[in-house]
């Protein structure tokens, strides 16, 4: 090991789809506070809820972390790849460090997504000499209902449970965004398998 970290990383894109509709977004920030999430879908879409075979709308909640060296730069979980482990495996230590969630509990989905982005200048004194880009690879981690979380203070301030749509306007990372993006279609086509296989 080098001390750098590798540019080959994950993205852990954790959420909530909860047998019930609610609306209530959690916020964990300092002395905690809970509010009622009142932003409706834009241009009326109804990808902002999913429907089960009932036809019972769903909500979808998104966790996100405050980075500790950036204040105010909002994001899921992410992690660099280290030797000799599988994206797999990265993927469920980030998710442990970061939030004190046991992965290998829920749902942990590879969604064969590859991002190839520049890495902030700022940040590059982190990777090998005239290391550029990295390649993020995508995964979700559906959880049944939201779940107290354990940060990393060295890593990250605070974290809230927010509707996907305001998750998506909050993070700074555009494939963070886009990929938060796809919760909606995604448990669509999954709810629909289910129906099939059923």
């Amino acid at each position: 090991m080098t001390g750098h970290k590798q540019p080959v990383s994950v993205l852990v894109v954790i959420y909530t789809a909860p047998d019930e509709t609610t609306d209530m977004t959690t916020s964990h920030l300092t002395g905690g506070t809970t509010g009622r999430s009142t932003k409706p879908p834009k241009n009326g879409d109804p990808a902002a809820d999913y429907a089960t075979g009932s036809g019972q709308a769903l909500d979808i909640q998104v966790l996100l972390l405050e980075r500790a060296d950036h204040p105010g730069y909002w994001q899921s979980v992410t992690g660099s790849i280290e030797e000799h482990e599988s994206l797999r495996q990265t993927a469920l230590r980030e998710v442990l460090e970061e939030t004190g969630i046991a992965a290998q509990q829920h749902q942990l989905t590879d969604w064969d997504i590859r991002n190839i982005y520049e890495i902030y200048p700022q940040w590059r004194y982190r990777y090998p000499p005239a290391t550029t880009h990295n390649t993020e690879h995508v995964f979700g981690l559906q959880l049944p209902q939201r779940v107290a979380v354990r940060l990393a203070p060295r890593e990250h301030l605070n974290y809230q449970w927010l509707a996907w749509q305001d998750a998506a306007e909050k993070v700074f990372s555009p494939s963070n965004r886009a990929a938060i993006l796809e919760l909606p279609q995604r448990l669509q086509t999954k709810a629909r398998a289910q129906r099939k296989s059923e």
